[in-house]
């Protein structure tokens, strides 16, 4: 059982670097929606799909500063920067992104239900 959002976090993180599908099944709530950082919005299944197929490779995810937690009950919204690395469909790909995620406690389970993704410009 994960106890808290930022354990929560922890273990997304490591689940989308080793493209380990299952505990992705685990922490994608059954009606989430992410937004990609360009529009598309992708249900859970469509997710999942990616990784498991390897479309999607992500090899480095490094955050930039603490992420902005705020926990309203059983909701908490999770608002984080950082660096990734991977590819996408053997085309390889490294930026800067900012992510806000919305995550919600289910029978003592952390699920996330709604993911924003947005592509930052370089510094300069």
């Amino acid at each position: 059982m994960i106890g808290n959002v930022h354990d929560a976090e922890r273990q997304l993180r490591l689940a989308m670097l080793a493209g380990h599908v299952e505990a992705l099944e685990n922490l994608l709530g059954g009606r989430s929606i992410f937004t990609d950082q360009h529009g598309n919005r992708l249900s859970r299944e469509e997710d999942i799909a990616a990784h498991r197929s390897g479309l999607l490779d992500i090899t480095a995810i490094d955050f930039t500063g603490d992420p902005v937690v705020h926990e309203y009950g059983d909701t908490a919204t999770v608002c984080v920067t950082a660096d990734l690395a991977g590819s996408y469909d053997g085309t390889e790909f490294c930026g800067t992104f900012a992510y806000s995620r919305v995550w919600l406690r289910t029978n003592g389970e952390w699920k996330v239900i709604l993911a924003h993704c947005s592509a930052l410009l370089p510094a300069g």
